[in-house]
């Protein structure tokens, strides 16, 4: 990954100088990144405007990348602001472990949680069939979550796929959308008592033994936490990014940041943070009351220099939808909650967008340092 950074700075000329070149070196040699491969590739200095540009060979995750920026803020360049702009991709130095590509799909992302109970399956349905309808895409769902699969009852489907010729399993459509679960492969009432092999086993045969044929998008709704099937899903699918789903309060955020980190592991771009049941408006009044806390996914997501995507407010019209078979994007299309996850749905595909457009990693960074009176540079 290529960094480009230009800084304006000032020095004492009393001081003994160090090559520019070391000092970033050593500012992030004492970050807590210093492991990260770090090397400089160019050096221009322009005297006159007090500049250098530095062009710095880097390898990190967006994870790590967003690190190493709140480093240079706090620690040695002193900067007095910070300006910056990122671009990500899923090329990350190092790849993955395996990338399996499924035939005809473009973009694969998971949307996931660190724990459940915080919507990330309406999340993923809505998603979904926003991405269907409302951006006309072409879009397949994949319910992952073997032990507790829910997209056969919020997608109103409940037929056994067929397979055709090639002995692959044909996705249950409804609403525009391409659907695969376990519970359509169990009976209704039966519970899995499954070890971890025969998970992986189970998750295999959706993915490799489905006929998806051509997709833009399969939303993956992973299972809840951050365990063996979490991490055997993005190590083995080509993914093109993740959506972390998480309520307001410091709970599920602590969770929601475990997810991040393991993602961040296994090199696998953040799309953006969801903020679910971000608040309660009253129907009576239009009152915005956050029960569960206000803005939490947004602190988090300027912390870990992530995108907030998408807050979806608490809305019992969601629910209904959910209990119905009836996603809430097409039984109140036009209401407030339909639009928050239209305007998700927009979100995520700006951001594969995003990163098909920038398929080198890329942080563009700006520091910028009072200028002390009677300072100057001396050149190295």
């Amino acid at each position: 990954m290529a960094v480009s950074a230009q800084k304006q700075f000032s020095s004492n000329t009393k001081k003994k100088k160090e090559p520019h070149s070391e000092k970033a070196n050593k500012c992030v040699a004492s970050s807590n990144i210093a492991a990260a491969p770090l090397r400089i590739l160019r050096s221009n200095h322009d005297f006159k405007r007090h500049r250098i540009e530095l062009r710095i060979d880097l390898s990190l995750s967006p994870m790590a990348t967003a690190g190493l920026l709140r480093s240079l803020r706090r620690r040695e360049l002193h900067a007095a602001s910070v300006s910056s702009a990122y671009r990500f991709s899923s090329a990350s130095a190092g790849g993955r472990k395996t990338e399996l590509r499924l035939d005809g799909v473009k973009d694969i992302i998971a949307v996931a949680s660190g724990k459940g109970g915080v919507g990330k399956s309406s999340t993923a349905v809505n998603l979904a069939v926003a991405l269907a309808n409302k951006c006309e895409l072409k879009i397949g769902l994949l319910d992952a979550d073997v032990y507790g699969p829910s997209v056969p009852i919020m997608m109103n489907i409940s037929q056994k796929p067929q397979v055709n010729q090639d002995m692959k399993m044909i996705p249950v459509e409804n609403y525009g959308v391409k659907c695969m679960s376990m519970g359509l492969l169990v009976d209704k009432d039966a519970p899995l008592v499954w070890r971890g092999p025969m998970v992986m086993s189970a998750l295999a045969k959706m993915t490799r033994g489905v006929d998806w044929g051509d997709l833009d998008v399969l939303v993956v709704d992973m299972p809840p936490g951050t365990g063996d099937a979490q991490i055997t899903i993005s190590q083995n699918l080509k993914l093109s990014g993740a959506v972390i789903v998480s309520t307001p309060q410091d709970v599920a955020l602590a969770d929601a940041n475990r997810g991040v980190s393991m993602f961040d592991k296994v090199r696998v771009p953040i799309l953006g943070l969801v903020e679910n049941m971000s608040c309660f408006i009253c129907p009576h009044c239009n009152e915005a009351s956050f029960i569960f806390g206000k803005e939490g996914a947004r602190r988090m997501a300027a912390k870990k220099g992530l995108k907030l995507i998408g807050e979806i407010p608490l809305e019992m019209k969601i629910r209904e939808g959910s209990d119905e078979g009836v996603p809430v994007v097409v039984s109140s299309p036009g209401s407030v909650v339909s639009k928050a996850y239209e305007d998700l749905a927009q979100n995520v595909v700006n951001a594969l967008k995003e990163l098909r457009d920038n398929p080198e990693n890329e942080i563009q960074m700006k520091l910028n340092v009072p200028h002390s009176s009677g300072s100057s540079y001396n050149k190295p």
